[in-house]
C-alpha cells in the first residue's frame, strides 16, 4: 500500500445544536455547544489514517492558539504534519456549525489561513508526491493549489481524487483525464447543472463529467448509498440504515476511507462498500474528525 497525501483545509469547528434552523433575522436558543478540530481536509487526513492510511497531510494554518492545537491533533492521529505550513499575522480557519434535531447541518466557513496555501509550498513538497499512491484534494483552498495538484497528477500519473466541496468553478483542464471526482447531490447539480436525486439522474449526471475527461465519478446520495460511474460500468451502492446525529464530516469520512481502500487495491465496489460503511458510522457520532471510525470498526 502506498501512500496517501492529502491536501487541503484545517479548521476549528464550533458547533451548536438546536430543534431547528433559525429563519432570516430570527433568533432562537440552542442547546449544547462543542469545539471540534475540522475542515474538510483535515477530516479527510484523519479519517484515513484511522483506518490504516499512511498519510501525508499538507495544509495552512495561523500562527496561533487554534493552529498549534491542530497539529498537535493531528500528530496524535498519526498524520505526517511536516507538510503544514505556519502563516503568521493571519487566524486559523474556523467553521461555525449549526445542527439540528434531524442531525442535518447548515455551515459558514472563515477560511483565514487556509487561503495562505500556494502553489509554491506545494512544489516544495514534491518528494511526498512522488511516494503517493494517492493524492486526495478538496476546494477550501485555492483553485490554484488544485490545478497545480491536477497538472502534476496528470503529468505524473498520479490517482488524483477531487471531492468538488464546497461546489466552485473547476477550469476544465482539472477535470480531464482526473482519476475520480466525487461530489454529493447538491455539488453534482451546481456543476452538472442536472438535479440529482435517483439512479437515473445520477447517471445523467455522470454522463456530463465524463464528457469532460474525468475517468471516474462517485456521487454521494446520503441515505440512498453513493453511485459509481466510468466508461464501462456504472451501479448504485446502498447505504446502511442508520439513526443521524450529526451529519457534518459524512462525505470527509468518505472520501478519506474511499482512498485508504484504493490505495489498497480493492475493486470499486468493494472500496466504495466499506466508505460507505465508514460514512453511515460517522454520522451516529457528534463532530467531524471525532466521528471517524476505526478500521476495527469497519472489518
Amino acid at each position: 500500500m502506498g501512500s496517501i497525501v492529502v491536501v487541503g483545509s484545517s479548521n476549528t469547528d464550533m458547533v451548536v445544536k438546536t430543534p431547528r434552523f433559525p429563519s432570516p433575522g430570527e433568533t432562537i436558543l440552542g442547546g449544547d455547544f462543542f469545539m471540534f478540530p475540522g475542515g474538510k481536509g483535515a477530516n479527510q487526513a484523519v479519517a484515513a489514517a484511522r483506518l490504516g492510511g499512511d498519510v501525508k497531510f499538507i495544509c495552512c494554518v495561523g500562527n496561533d492558539l487554534f493552529g498549534k492545537n491542530a497539529i498537535e491533533g493531528y500528530k496524535k492521529e498519526g498524520l505526517d504534519v511536516d507538510g503544514i505550513k505556519i502563516a503568521e499575522n493571519v487566524p486559523s480557519g474556523v467553521a461555525l456549525i449549526t445542527v439540528n434535531q434531524e442531525g442535518e447541518n447548515k455551515i459558514v466557513v472563515a477560511s483565514g489561513a487556509n487561503n495562505e496555501l500556494t502553489t509554491a509550498h506545494i512544489e516544495k513538497r514534491n518528494a511526498v508526491f512522488k511516494k503517493a499512491e494517492i493524492v486526495l484534494t478538496q476546494l477550501e483552498t485555492p483553485i490554484s493549489v488544485v490545478e497545480k495538484l491536477a497538472d502534476y497528477c496528470h503529468k505524473n500519473g498520479k490517482n488524483l481524487i477531487l471531492n468538488p466541496a464546497p461546489a466552485a468553478n473547476i477550469p476544465d483542464g482539472v477535470l480531464k483525464g482526473l482519476f475520480l471526482i466525487t461530489p454529493n447531490e447538491t455539488e453534482s447539480e451546481i456543476l452538472t447543472g442536472i438535479s440529482v436525486n435517483d439512479e437515473v439522474s445520477a447517471r445523467n449526471a455522470g454522463q456530463q463529467f465524463l464528457n469532460k475527461g474525468v475517468l471516474n465519478i462517485i456521487i454521494t446520495m446520503g441515505s440512498k448509498g453513493a453511485f459509481f460511474m466510468n466508461e464501462n460500468e456504472s451501479f448504485l451502492m446502498e447505504a446502511d440504515k442508520v439513526k443521524a446525529v450529526d451529519t457534518t464530516a459524512a462525505g470527509d469520512v468518505f472520501n478519506g476511507a474511499l482512498a485508504v481502500f484504493l490505495s489498497q487495491k480493492n475493486p470499486w465496489k468493494e472500496a466504495i462498500s466499506k466508505a460507505n460503511k465508514a460514512a453511515g458510522l460517522a454520522v451516529t457520532k457528534m463532530g467531524a474528525q471525532a466521528s471517524a471510525p476505526f478500521l476495527y470498526e469497519i472489518i
